[in-house]
């Protein structure tokens, strides 16, 4: 135990091929290769680290055009994404007001933007998730997303997301968004 610098040790079991085995929770503080057998180290893994806001702004004039509108129709900002950047991390990176209070993970439905017709019809239909999100959306329409399900592709270029005038957060009705 002393070669294995814990935050905590806590105690799993888990049955794999019929026999109990003993698992060390993921808080080490330090290297994964302490974590002693290899028949240890084979049941623990871990997945790619997804990181809010992580979006690499293109060089001028090479990126897919977007351009965000208030609930009235005036242009509020035109930016440049790349391929696979959502609505919601752009709006995000360009200082654009679009909440996003669950931060992207389809339990919300403050990131609710409309679409031109013309490039929503280009989209993937939405998910089951994200149908029941924007059926609690205010000022739903035909055209109706969740920005943080939008992702850009060169088809999308010039396409305009229109802010709706409020947006229902059941959590913290009247708070602004910050940058994480």
């Amino acid at each position: 135990m002393s070669s294995l610098c814990m935050l905590r040790f806590v105690r799993m079991s888990a049955v794999v091929r019929g026999r109990p085995i003993h698992l060390l929770d993921s808080w080490t503080l330090s290297n994964s290769q302490n974590l002693g057998s290899p028949s240890l180290r084979r049941w623990l893994h871990g997945s790619q680290i997804q990181r809010h806001g992580n979006v690499t702004r293109p060089d001028p004039g090479t990126g897919i055009k977007l351009h965000f509108k208030d609930s009235k129709g005036n242009l509020l900002k035109t930016i440049e994404a790349n391929e696979g950047d959502d609505i919601l991390s752009l709006a995000h990176e360009h200082d654009i007001d679009l909440e996003g209070a669950c931060e992207g993970s389809v339990a919300c439905s403050t990131c609710h933007v409309i679409l031109s017709p013309e490039h929503y019809d280009l989209l993937p239909e939405p998910s089951d998730d994200e149908n029941d999100m924007l059926d609690m959306a205010f000022g739903l329409t035909d055209t109706s997303r969740l920005g943080c399900q939008v992702q850009m592709t060169r088809e999308l270029d010039e396409m305009t997301a229109i802010l709706p005038s409020a947006t229902r957060n059941m959590f913290v009705d009247g708070k602004k968004p910050t940058h994480h």
